[in-house]
């Protein structure tokens, strides 16, 4: 993370998608979530950046953790137009590591402060992070279970079209069978790799298949840092001998300190890490609460680990009407919104929602002025027509201009203005 948090400073990323919108697309319930001003938004990514050293050295580590935690869920809150499944992952993973005592015994705090040291840890303390791995691949795989997946090869046989430049294997990368030959390999790890990693037996040569998919996917598609992320987590499923051996090779720890038996955990941290677990699992199944195509309406789409499986593309066509006069005027979304907000927007239900109110909200009780008249302009309709494409399909009509999208309600409730997808 002091890697990937240093390249949103060095690319300049901070300013591109938290300084220069004007509009932010909060999430359900946060919108009180709002940037620091200007160069302010700076502040929580030096903060990040000292709390993954903190945390790396284990010096002040607890402090660390938490302001990882708060500033990097606080950054991720801010705009849902830049969410990945990776950045839930890593907001998840480090309030974890609040509770886990992973300063104490190679540390910097063990040296400050003797008395933490400890060579038994809890169960639960690994056992928790390994079921966060778990919940991640698992439901990856489950996700996949589906017809454009594994029948249509989509979205993978659109992407990988654009690696033929990749000398020698790229012309084998143009052909349907590899488009396929990633599909299903990609869904089998997925589903099973777990359950290697658990096996002491199958260990090693399981841990060979992640790095080699991950680093497979980090060549090949644009993720950032995951990749490297879920290849040293996926260290944490050895066993405690195999870490030990490590650091014994650094002569840092003596293996054979006498470990000394922890009683059971009390019952407020039993039923935490209970209602910890429900939520995860619950949380990427709400999906069948709703009805309809998944990936077409997105309604349970975020939060439920479903990695690189759709390629949405979207013309979203938005226009101010006067309810008085009946006027029609076509609005310019890139006056409102930043490329990557305009491109998000255009597929995505709820967002579409909030970019109506943003309008309705900016062009209410102005004067618009055409030549020599001017019309003011009181309560307006917001109406759009959006056409999408979905997996390779042709674009077709996502949202129709019956609608005056400022009186629909922005909730968890099914959204039946949403045209239905034809196959």
């Amino acid at each position: 993370m002091l890697f990937g948090i240093s390249r949103f400073l060095i690319n300049g990323w901070v300013e591109q998608l938290y300084i220069e919108p004007t509009h932010y697309f909060t999430y359900l319930g946060f919108d009180w979530v709002r940037p620091l001003d200007g160069n302010l938004m700076y502040a929580p990514f030096i903060l990040m950046i000292i709390a993954s050293i903190s945390i790396m050295l284990g010096m002040f580590y607890r402090w660390g953790t938490v302001i990882f935690f708060i500033c990097f869920t606080y950054i991720e809150l801010l705009d849902k137009s830049n969410y990945l499944n990776h950045y839930y992952f890593v907001s998840l993973v480090s309030f974890l590591m609040i509770w886990v005592p992973a300063n104490a015994r190679f540390s910097i705090d063990v040296l400050l402060m003797p008395s933490i040291k400890r060579s038994t840890m809890r169960q639960w303390h690994s056992g928790i992070i390994k079921f966060q791995l778990s919940v991640v691949y698992i439901f990856a795989g489950i996700a996949k279970v589906n017809s454009d997946w594994l029948f249509e090869a989509q979205p993978l046989k659109t992407w990988l079209q654009a690696h033929h430049q990749i000398p020698v294997v790229g012309g084998y990368l143009q052909q349907d069978w590899a488009a396929y030959l990633f599909s299903w390999s990609g869904c089998i790890y997925d589903l099973f790799i777990v359950f290697f990693l658990l096996s002491a037996r199958f260990r090693p040569f399981a841990y060979f298949f992640v790095v080699f998919f991950h680093l497979v996917t980090w060549y090949l598609f644009p993720i950032g840092v995951f990749p490297w992320v879920m290849i040293f987590s996926t260290l944490i499923f050895f066993s405690d001998h195999f870490h030990e051996g490590i650091l014994n090779r650094l002569g840092a720890v003596n293996s054979r300190k006498k470990k000394t038996p922890l009683p059971r955990p009390r019952k407020f941290v039993r039923t935490a890490l209970l209602v910890y677990v429900v939520i995860q699992l619950l949380v990427p199944m709400r999906f069948l609460l709703y009805k309809g195509d998944l990936f077409w309406n997105e309604e349970g789409f975020q939060f439920s680990w479903r990695v690189m499986l759709m390629h949405k593309e979207g013309h979203a066509t938005f226009y101010l009407v006067d309810k008085k006069t009946g006027r029609e005027s076509e609005i310019q979304n890139s006056d409102f919104l930043t490329p990557t907000q305009e491109d998000q927007m255009a597929t995505q239900p709820d967002m579409i929602l909030q970019y109506a109110d943003i309008l309705r909200e900016h062009y209410d009780g102005q004067i618009l002025e055409f030549g020599d008249y001017k019309f003011p302009i009181d309560d307006p309709e917001i109406r759009a027509e959006i056409y999408v494409s979905l997996n390779g399909r042709p674009s077709q009509l996502f949202v129709d201009k019956k609608h005056d999208l400022t009186k629909l309600p922005y909730n968890l409730a099914h959204r039946e203005w949403i045209e239905t997808l034809k196959e």
